[in-house]
C-alpha cells in the first residue's frame, strides 16, 4: 500500500500559498481601484469649487445667473432663468449617467462626468454669492472631515451596512417630501430638522456607498485598464461625490454666513 500525504489536518502543498497571492493580488487591486475612484470625486470637486467660484467672482457673468430682487425682508439674490436651467441641468445628466451608463463607452462616461461637474459648479454658485467666503471655506473643510471620517469606516468596518443602506433610501426619500412640504411652510424649525437630518443620513450613505464599492470589487474584481473597470469607476465616484455634495449644502445651512448679515 502506498503512503499518500494526509491533508486532513492542514492546507495541500501550495494552497496556502496560493491563496495569500490571490488575496494579496485583490488587496492591490482593490487599493488602485479605490484610490482612482477617490481621485475621479476629488477632481470632480476641484473643477466644481472652480466654476462655481469664478460664476460667482465675474459680475458680467453672475449678472447672467441672479438678480437682486426686493421682498418683504428685504433685497435678496433670486436666480434668472439661465440660473434655474443650471440648477436643475444636473439631474438630466445624473439620469442619463445612471441609465445610460451600459450603452456608453469609457470616454463618453468620463467626458459626462467632467461635463456634470462643470454644470454642478454652475447649479451651485449661489453659494458664493449668498455665503461669505470664509464660511464657505470652513463649511468645506468641515464636510470634508465627515467625509472621510464615515468613508474611512465604512471600508474598515467587518459590520455588514447593506441593512443600513435601504433603511437610509428611505429617510432620504422621506426628506425630499418634507423639504418639498417646507417650501410651502417656510418653517424655520423644520429647516434646521431638515438639514441636521441631512447630514446624518449622507454621512451614512456614505458609509455604505464606500463597503459597497469595496464589497462590488472583491465580488467581481474589475480588471484594470478595461472598459468595465472604467465605467464602473466613475459611477462610483459619482455616488460619492454626490453625497459629499449633499453633506456640504447640508451644513451650509448651520455654518453658512451670509454676505448681507
Amino acid at each position: 500500500m502506498a503512503f499518500q500525504p494526509d491533508y486532513r489536518y492542514g492546507a495541500a502543498p501550495g494552497w496556502g500559498r496560493t491563496a495569500a497571492v490571490d488575496a494579496a493580488a485583490i488587496d492591490a487591486g482593490l487599493r488602485a481601484y479605490m484610490l482612482r475612484v477617490y481621485n475621479w470625486m476629488a477632481s470632480g470637486l476641484l473643477l466644481t469649487a472652480i466654476v462655481a467660484y469664478a460664476i460667482a467672482s465675474i459680475p458680467e457673468v453672475s449678472a447672467l445667473f441672479y438678480t437682486t430682487v426686493r421682498t418683504p425682508r428685504g433685497l435678496s439674490v433670486a436666480p434668472t432663468i439661465p440660473g434655474y436651467i443650471a440648477m436643475f441641468a444636473p439631474l438630466a445628466f445624473i439620469l442619463v449617467l445612471s441609465f445610460g451608463i451600459n450603452r456608453m463607452s469609457k470616454t463618453t462616461a468620463q467626458a459626462l462626468f467632467w461635463v456634470f461637474a462643470a454644470v454642478m459648479g454652475a447649479s451651485l454658485s449661489s453659494i458664493f454669492v449668498v455665503y461669505t467666503k470664509t464660511s464657505v471655506a470652513s463649511t468645506f473643510f468641515a464636510t470634508s472631515a465627515m467625509f472621510a471620517a464615515m468613508s474611512i469606516w465604512g471600508y474598515t468596518t467587518k459590520s455588514d451596512l447593506s441593512r443600513m443602506g435601504s433603511i437610509v433610501m428611505m429617510g432620504i426619500i422621506g426628506l425630499v417630501i418634507v423639504s418639498l412640504i417646507n417650501m410651502f411652510l417656510q418653517s424655520p424649525m423644520m429647516a434646521f430638522i431638515i438639514g441636521a437630518v441631512g447630514v446624518v443620513l449622507f454621512c451614512l450613505l456614505t458609509a455604505f456607498d464606500t463597503q459597497r464599492i469595496k464589497n462590488d470589487f472583491i465580488e467581481y474584481s474589475y480588471a484594470e485598464g478595461t472598459e468595465e473597470a472604467g465605467k464602473r469607476s466613475v459611477m462610483d465616484a459619482l455616488g460619492l461625490y454626490l453625497n459629499f455634495i449633499n453633506i456640504f449644502q447640508f451644513l451650509m445651512q448651520f455654518m453658512g454666513t451670509r454676505n448681507q448679515d
